[in-house]
């Protein structure tokens, strides 16, 4: 090991021992890696290139904690590949220009690779990630990308065609509990060494706390060790439903769930996200909405937003309220919830909250009418009664071989050839003539299809 590698290894040695717990539990292979199954579990395409050292370059897409940067790290030292990290919030081209530099020298002198990791990509403008292209094109460095945006929308095409994109998803809640009590056991790069031990309950408000991200909880641990008394006594065997201590026959640091809600400041939320509590508060969210009640209807989203419901489940039922209880007589409603949906997917929390509140609040405030589910679910038990009805000849389509000699299409008048765009003939079966399955009963936009009906029909309807 020369003179500057061995400057380089004691400096990287003492930053890791005196790193924040997040950084120093960070995965060393891919088989340390929790979470992220789809992607970099054993013979997945990502574990597999890693394995055969035969990784191009990446484009890690996910919410902050998911483990882009450790999944970066873990290929690096996989494939013995140097590691040259940028953040492009604060790195310029002069930057990058060094990175390249200093890959080439090492490609020449040590023929070894050099991975460049730019996180938050997509905050570099056009310019600078064009100056990237040629060197990724050539194997002077091989890019991982990491982003917390989408990077179809942010990263440049020339970029994301010279690469594989992966989405990584919020860490599970068993994912998070997994990851605590490793790293309240670990004695290497752990807490274990403070000897603490954990009550079930603190890990479970933790990991649900942190949302999916490994680094909050992680944090959150080490601040409640590091800022909790010791006991005065050796903690004994009469412990349970706790994870730790290392050893019993010392004073331990005891983490209840007391503690856990003290450093992240917030509190255990009466909230089971499968259990009665669950289902009442969703119901008396759509039920508000239903009732035109907008101050409960956001009651309810901020108690489901607080105990960390998954928010494409919320705006899921925003956009089936807005269809079965507005319906026709706002149609808008159902366009505003399915818009809702689709943001919240891109944007995540907090901001979701705000398009979640704007959506409940539209869907309350709408006029509601239930006509929609009342003509589809009466035209089902039609059909279910007398079954297919033959479709009259003159709607049947006259266009395939043959068609016209069996009379189909035969006499069908184009509605637009006549006033209003409008012609009476027969459109249902001939054996519900008369029958009506929609029927407005002249709320909001529902009075307008009445007076349009009345207008083109000459009655009402």
């Amino acid at each position: 090991m020369d003179q500057l590698n061995l400057f380089e290894y004691m400096s990287d040695k003492t930053k890791e021992s005196e790193s924040p717990l997040a950084a120093r539990m960070r995965p060393r292979t891919p088989e340390e890696v929790v979470g992220q199954e789809e992607i970099i579990a054993p013979g997945k395409l990502l574990y597999r290139a890693i394995k055969a050292d035969k990784i191009s370059s990446l484009i890690l897409y996910g919410p902050p904690g998911t483990g882009k940067t450790t999944i970066a790290k873990v290929i690096a030292g996989a494939t013995k590949s140097r590691f040259i990290s940028i953040n492009a919030t604060t790195a310029g081209k002069k930057d990058m220009e060094d990175a390249v530099n200093e890959a080439k020298s090492i490609l020449a002198m040590n023929s070894q690779k050099t991975i460049l990791f730019i996180d938050e990509i997509h905050r570099f403008n056009k310019g600078q990630q064009d100056f990237l292209l040629p060197f990724v094109e050539d194997g002077t460095v091989t890019l991982i990308g990491a982003t917390t945006e989408n990077p179809y929308f942010e990263v440049n095409g020339a970029l994301i065609s010279r690469s594989m994109i992966f989405e990584l998803k919020p860490l599970s809640m068993d994912n998070i509990r997994s990851l605590l009590k490793i790293a309240v056991t670990d004695h290497e790069r752990g807490m274990a060494g403070y000897n603490p031990y954990i009550d079930d309950e603190a890990v479970d408000f933790i990991a649900d706390v942190a949302g999916g991200d490994a680094r909050h909880a992680l944090n959150a641990l080490e601040l409640a060790i590091l800022t909790t008394e010791p006991d005065e006594a050796p903690i004994g065997d009469e412990k349970e439903n706790v994870t730790g201590p290392a050893d019993k026959a010392k004073p331990g640091i005891h983490i209840t769930l007391d503690v856990a809600q003290e450093c992240i400041q917030r509190k255990a939320v009466r909230y089971d996200k499968t259990g009665d509590n669950h289902y009442d508060t969703i119901s008396a969210f759509i039920k508000s909405m239903r009732g035109s009640d907008p101050d409960a209807a956001v009651y309810y989203l901020a108690r489901m937003l607080d105990a960390g419901e998954e928010v494409s489940f919320i705006a899921r039922r925003i956009v089936i309220c807005a269809a079965e209880d507005v319906g026709m007589a706002d149609p808008n409603a159902l366009v505003v919830a399915n818009a809702a949906f689709e943001a919240v997917i891109k944007v995540g929390m907090p901001e979701a909250r705000i398009i979640l509140s704007e959506a409940a609040i539209y869907v309350a405030t709408a006029p509601k009418s239930n006509s929609a589910i009342c003509a589809v679910d009466a035209a089902l038990e039609e059909i279910r009664e007398t079954g297919s009805l033959p479709i009259p000849p003159h709607l049947q389509d006259a266009h395939y071989k043959g068609a016209a000699k069996l009379g189909h299409g035969l006499g069908y008048q184009y509605a637009h050839d006549f006033p209003n765009h409008y012609v009476k003939q027969q459109y249902l079966p001939y054996e519900l003539d008369g029958r009506e399955f929609f029927n407005p009963d002249g709320q909001g936009y529902e009075n307008k299809i009445k007076e349009h009906f009345k207008k083109i029909k000459g009655k009402e309807n």
